[in-house]
C-alpha cells in the first residue's frame, strides 16, 4: 500500500488530519540462498546419525533454490469449483478418507489405515517427480489416492486432474495456490483424486502439459507414470513479504522446518528438496478426517445446496485444544468448492483466524485457507476491538460487540456463515454460548469434542436450550429474529446439532512443542499483521523504529483505555509504544485546545490496529505506524488501548540502536503491589447468577 504523501504545510480540513511522511524504500533483491532451508535440517540429521554411530542415509543438497518468478499470495483470485451439489464421485472420494483425525503430526491410537491411500516416500518421489533446475520448479505425477505430506511452503498449481488440500479441491485451469505447513500446526497433505474429464486422450494432454514445464528427457520419464487416474501438479518455491519478515527473527528462522520429532521422518534427497518443502514419510501423519467430521461437512454442504430455507448459519463450539480452528478451516474450504464465498464471524478473542488476538470481526472469505491463521491475516469487512484475549473482564461488552457485528450483516444475504467460538465452555463461558445460540439464527450447531473427559461442555441441543440460563437471557428466550425485527411472535428455536469426535494423541492438552503454545500462536498472528508494514518489494527487513509514521493532532483524535482505570495524568505513559485500535466514533471529536480523553470507551467500528510509537507534547501530535489504507485512515477519530502488548522480539531484536534499548528495562520488581497480572477464576459464579 502506498499512501499519498501530504506536504508539511498546515492543513485545516479534518479529512487531512492524518499526515503520511513516509519516504521511498529501495531494496536489493533476495538472494537465492534465502529460499533453501533444508541444509540446516540436513546438518541436524547428520549430527544425529553421527551420535548414533550409524552411516548417513541422506545426502547434502547440491542444488540451491532460486528466487520466485513474480508470484505472490495477493495475486490469487476466487474460483468456484463446481455447482451447489455433491456428485457421486465426490461422495466416493469422501468415503475413501482415512477413518480418524490426527493433528499436529501425532498418531491416533487404534487407527485403521486406508488401504487405498499411499504415502509418497523417497523412492517413489524419485520415480514420479522431476525438477527443472533452470526454472527452479518441480512437476509431480500422483495417482488417485496417493498423498504427499510435507513441511515447508510452496506454490501449487494443478496442471492436470484434481488434488485436494485441507478439504479444498484444486483442478486444472485454476491459479496457483500458496501452501503453508509450519512446525506450529499439523503438516499439510496433498491428496490426488479422480481427474475432471475421463473422455479426453490423457496421454496427449499430459504430453502437452509436461512439454511446457520440463525438458524432453524428464518428459519421457514422467509420461510412463501417467495413467487413467493420474494428476499432475507443479510445485514452485515461495517467498512472500510475510515469510521474509518472520524469518528475520532468530527464534522463527526454522518455523517451516520439521519439528524435532519429525527430523528422522524427513525425506531430504528428492527432486522436491530445495523448493522450500520437505516431504515426510508415513511415520508422521497429517490431518485425517473422521466419519463424524465427514457427516457434519456433508450436512452443511447439503444445507447450502438449497435443502433449507435461508442460508446456513453454522456455529462451532468445544473446549480448548480439540481442533475447532482446524475443523472450521475444513468447513470453509469445503464450502468454497460449491460456492464463491463464505461469511465468517469471529467470536474467539484468543485464537483469532484473520486478525490479531483481541479483535471480534465479520468478513467474507473467497479464497481457501491453506495454512494456519498467521498466514492469512487480512482486514475484515467489520471489526470491533475488544482489546483482550479473554472476555472475562467485561462479558456484557463482549456480547454487545457481537450483536453490533451481526447487525452489520445484511438480512437478505444468502451466503453461508460460520461462527467461531471460544474454548471457554464452563461457568460464564457456557452462559455466553447459550446467549449466542439465542441471539443468532443458527441452523447447524457443531460440537467438537473428545471421549473420556468429564470437564467438557454439555451438548447444546434445542432441548437443552429451552431450560438453560444465559448471561443476558433466560428461558423462555426470543431468537435473534425478534431482536433485529419488530415481530411480536418468536418462531420455535430449532437447529441441527451434530458432534465431531476428535481422537488423537494429546487431544484436550496444549501443544508442548516449539511455536505450539497459545501465547506463541498469538504472537505469530500479531507479527504477521505487523509484517504488513514492510514493503512488498524484496529487500532487507526494516525495523519498526526506522519506518516513518503517520502524525495526527491530539485535538483531532480521542484517546481511550479498555478494561482498566487510568488517571488522565498517566494516560500518555500508558499508551506510549502501545498497540492501539484505530476506531471510528459516530460523533465528531471536539477539543478545547488539549488532548481528548475518553472516560469510558464506547463500542465502535475498528478499521485496524496501529503502533503508537511516540507522542510529541510540544507540537501536540501522535505518531502512529499502521498498514491501514490512507483513504480509510481519514475516518479514524479514536485510539483505543487494550491489554494486547507488542511481542518482545519487536522491542529487543531490532537493529540500529546504540546504547540501552527504549521501553525495555530489567529494573522491575513483581513483589510490588499491583505489579503482576490479576488472575481470575472463570468458573466462579456471582450470587446473582445462581439459583
Amino acid at each position: 500500500m502506498k499512501a499519498k504523501r501530504v506536504s508539511h504545510s498546515k492543513v485545516s480540513a479534518t479529512s487531512q488530519k492524518w499526515k503520511d511522511v513516509r519516504g521511498k524504500r529501495c531494496r536489493p533483491p533476495i538472494g537465492s540462498s534465502d529460499l533453501n532451508s533444508s541444509p540446516v535440517v540436513v546438518g541436524m540429521i547428520k549430527e544425529h546419525h553421527d551420535s548414533m554411530k550409524k552411516k548417513p542415509v541422506v545426502k547434502r543438497l547440491k542444488n540451491k533454490a532460486k528466487t520466485v518468478s513474480g508470484k505472490s499470495v495477493s495475486q490469487t483470485k476466487s474460483f468456484t469449483n463446481g455447482d451447489m451439489g455433491l456428485s457421486s464421485d465426490e461422495f466416493q472420494d469422501w468415503k475413501e478418507y482415512p477413518q480418524l483425525v490426527r493433528v499436529n503430526g501425532l498418531k491416533t491410537k487404534g487407527a485403521t489405515e486406508d488401504k487405498s491411500a499411499c504415502r509418497l516416500d523417497g523412492n517413489s518421489l524419485h520415480q514420479c517427480a522431476e525438477r527443472d533446475d533452470q526454472r527452479n520448479h518441480a512437476v509431480l505425477v500422483m495417482q488417485k489416492g496417493q498423498t504427499l505430506c510435507f513441511r515447508g511452503k510452496c506454490f501449487l498449481t494443478c496442471l492436470f486432474g484434481r488434488v485436494e488440500v485441507m478439504g479444498f479441491t484444486m483442478e486444472e485451469g485454476q491459479q496457483s495456490y500458496p501452501l503453508f505447513s509450519p512446525a506450529s500446526h499439523c503438516p499439510l497433505t496433498i491428496r490426488a483424486t479422480q481427474g475432471c474429464d475421463d473422455s479426453r486422450d490423457r496421454g496427449s494432454v499430459a504430453t502437452d502439459v509436461l512439454c511446457n514445464y520440463l525438458p524432453s528427457a524428464s518428459q519421457k520419464k514422467l509420461l510412463k507414470k501417467v495413467g487413467s487416474k493420474s494428476s499432475i501438479i507443479l510445485l514452485e518455491p515461495m517467498e512472500t513479504p510475510l515469510t521474509h519478515f518472520l524469518s528475520s527473527f532468530a527464534n522463527l528462522s526454522n518455523l517451516f522446518d520439521p519439528t524435532m520429532g519429525e527430523l528422522m521422518s524427513a525425506v531430504l534427497d528428492t527432486p522436491l528438496n530445495g523448493l522450500g518443502m520437505i516431504p515426510l514419510i508415513d511415520s508422521v501423519e497429517g490431518l485425517k478426517v473422521s466419519p463424524t467430521c465427514r457427516e457434519s461437512l456433508n450436512a452443511v454442504v447439503t444445507a447450502c445446496r438449497g435443502d433449507m430455507d435461508g442460508c446456513a448459519v453454522v456455529l462451532v463450539y468445544g473446549s480448548k485444544n480439540v481442533g475447532k480452528s482446524t475443523y472450521i478451516r475444513m468447513v470453509i474450504n469445503t464450502l468454497l468448492n460449491h460456492t464463491t464465498s463464505v461469511d465468517y464471524l469471529e467470536a474467539d478473542l484468543g485464537q483469532t483466524e484473520f486478525t490479531p488476538a483481541g479483535c471480534l470481526s465479520l468478513l467474507t472469505v473467497r479464497e481457501p485457507l491453506l495454512g494456519p491463521p498467521f498466514t492469512h491475516q487480512r482486514d475484515p469487512d467489520h471489526m470491533v476491538y475488544y482489546g483482550e484475549s479473554s472476555c472475562e473482564s467485561d462479558l456484557s461488552r463482549y456480547l454487545e460487540s457481537l450483536k453490533s457485528l451481526w447487525r452489520r450483516r445484511s438480512p437478505s444475504r444468502e451466503t453461508p456463515i460460520v461462527i467461531n467460538t471460544m474454548g471457554w465452555v464452563k461457568g460464564f463461558g457456557l452462559q455466553l454460548l447459550v446467549d449466542m445460540l439465542r441471539f443468532f439464527p443458527v441452523s447447524h450447531v457443531i460440537q467438537v469434542t473428545h471421549g473420556g473427559s468429564t470437564a467438557q461442555c454439555p451438548a447444546l441441543t434445542p432441548d437443552f436450550l429451552r431450560t438453560a440460563h444465559g448471561f443476558q437471557t433466560h428461558p423462555p428466550a426470543q431468537t435473534a429474529l425478534d431482536e433485529f425485527t419488530e415481530s411480536t411472535q418468536s418462531p420455535p428455536l430449532t437447529y441441527v446439532h451434530m458432534t465431531v469426535q476428535s481422537d488423537f494423541e494429546g487431544v484436550g492438552c496444549q501443544g508442548t512443542a516449539k511455536h505450539q503454545r497459545t501465547n506463541e500462536l498469538r504472537e505469530l498472528s500479531l507479527l504477521a499483521y505487523l509484517g504488513q508494514l514492510q514493503s512488498a518489494d524484496p529487500g532487507p527487513i526494516r525495523s519498526l523504529h526506522s519506518l516513518t509514521p503517520y502524525q495526527v493532532p491530539h485535538t483531532e483524535v480521542a484517546l481511550g483505555v479498555l478494561h482498566f482505570e487510568v488517571a488522565p495524568s498517566d494516560m500518555f505513559y500508558a499508551v506510549n509504544s502501545g498497540l492501539v485500535g484505530l476506531c471510528c466514533l459516530a460523533e465528531k471529536v471536539t477539543s478545547k485546545g488539549g488532548p481528548v480523553l475518553l472516560s469510558r470507551a464506547p463500542i465502535c467500528p475498528c478499521v485496524g490496529l496501529g503502533v503508537l510509537r511516540g507522542i510529541d507534547m510540544t507540537r501536540g501530535l501522535y505518531f502512529v505506524l499502521t498498514s491501514v489504507d490512507p483513504a480509510i485512515l481519514r475516518k479514524v477519530n479514536c485510539l483505543l488501548l487494550g491489554a494486547t502488548s507488542l511481542p518482545s522480539c519487536i522491542l529487543t531484536a531490532q537493529d540500529g540502536f546504540q546504547g540501552e534499548l527504549p521501553y525495555v528495562t530489567s529494573d522491575y520488581s513483581f513483589d510490588l503491589t499491583g505489579a503482576g497480572k490479576l488472575r481470575f477464576f472463570k468458573g466462579l459464579q456471582r450470587s446473582c447468577q445462581t439459583r
